[in-house]
């Protein structure tokens, strides 16, 4: 004899929790104790219990599916920490629910615009946002279509959208105060790029602290770290110390200090911004400003469930704290 299949009632029986509840777990809702969310996932495992997807979809006009568009090149994503990091923060939260997750990077208007034409309810439900510039008019287009969305960064210019960000500013601040304690007096910043949040408040910070005199800016990679080094000590062959708005440029920027016969941190102190696992086995270790990217992404994804949910979370902008992580580079 066939065993009938698994409703959603059978789970919420086995579960110990009433029908909506199980029902909220299964949609991704945030409004579900985390008892009840333990206790509805351990009885769809035992009952092996699988949603009529097909049938569901027809009524609630759903998807199951969110994407993530990042507006960089696929050799970031998969050599930059910070990348990897969302990207498992952002998996880690959808693993609790049946959402599928739709990965695009963007780089060139014409990929903007075949994603801008994707992105329409009859292929995602939501949509999150990362590495945006404030030229971008990609989220606009997205807010204005109806879609829920959610950007890592907070926006430079426009419309009020929810977003998750680090402390970019108090980073940048605590890096200057940092090297002013360590007795550096010509302390320069290699910047980023000044149309993404990132990149202006991580400088705003430094600047209150250190001033603004010795400044070069790259795109926070590693080779643009590079270059803004050598042009630095062009610049200025007596500075003491240098703060990079994040770990691939500091570790250019030790690369050029090291071809150019300066001694780490005996002549020249170096401060990244990321807290990568790399900085680690830098040589020497990469004293660094962390930011908390898989919290970030947990954050993005908690935030834009709650939309999906048709919950009101109590905030819609999240700022995550950050922090200095000392090694031997200063």
């Amino acid at each position: 004899m066939i065993e009938p299949r698994p409703t959603i009632e059978t789970v919420a029986a086995r579960a110990g929790v009433g029908r909506g509840t199980a029902s909220r777990v299964v949609n991704g809702s945030s409004q579900v104790s985390p008892a009840a969310r333990a206790a509805v996932l351990k009885a769809i495992d035992e009952l092996g219990y699988v949603p009529n997807r097909a049938a569901r979809n027809l009524v609630t006009r759903r998807t199951d599916c969110v994407a993530l568009v990042i507006s960089e090149p696929g050799e970031r994503l998969f050599t930059e920490p910070y990348f990897a990091g969302i990207v498992r923060g952002i998996s880690a939260a959808l693993a609790e629910t049946q959402l599928q997750l739709w990965l695009s990077m963007v780089q060139s208007p014409a990929e903007r615009d075949r994603v801008n034409r994707f992105l329409t309810r009859e292929h995602v439900d939501g949509v999150m946002m990362l590495s945006q510039h404030a030229d971008d008019p990609l989220p606009g287009k997205v807010l204005a279509s109806g879609l829920p969305l959610v950007l890592c960064g907070r926006p430079l210019a426009g419309p009020e959208m929810p977003f998750v960000d680090a402390d970019n500013a108090s980073g940048g601040r605590l890096a200057a105060q940092h090297l002013l304690d360590l007795g550096r007096r010509r302390i320069a910043s290699i910047a980023g790029p000044q149309d993404m949040s990132a990149g202006v408040a991580r400088l705003q910070g430094f600047r209150e602290i250190a001033g603004d005199d010795l400044i070069e800016y790259g795109d926070f990679s590693e080779e643009s770290g590079a270059r803004a080094m050598a042009a630095l000590l062009e610049r200025e062959p007596a500075l003491d110390a240098v703060f990079a708005a994040s770990d691939p440029m500091a570790f250019g920027a030790m690369r050029a200090l090291k071809a150019a016969g300066r001694r780490i941190p005996e002549d020249v102190a170096v401060i990244g911004f990321d807290g990568s696992p790399g900085g680690r086995h830098s040589d020497p270790p990469l004293t660094s400003v962390f930011q908390p990217a898989e919290e970030m992404g947990h954050e993005m994804t908690r935030l834009l469930l709650a939309q999906l949910a048709g919950d009101q979370p109590p905030e819609t902008q999240v700022i995550v704290d950050t922090r200095l992580e000392l090694r031997g580079s200063a």
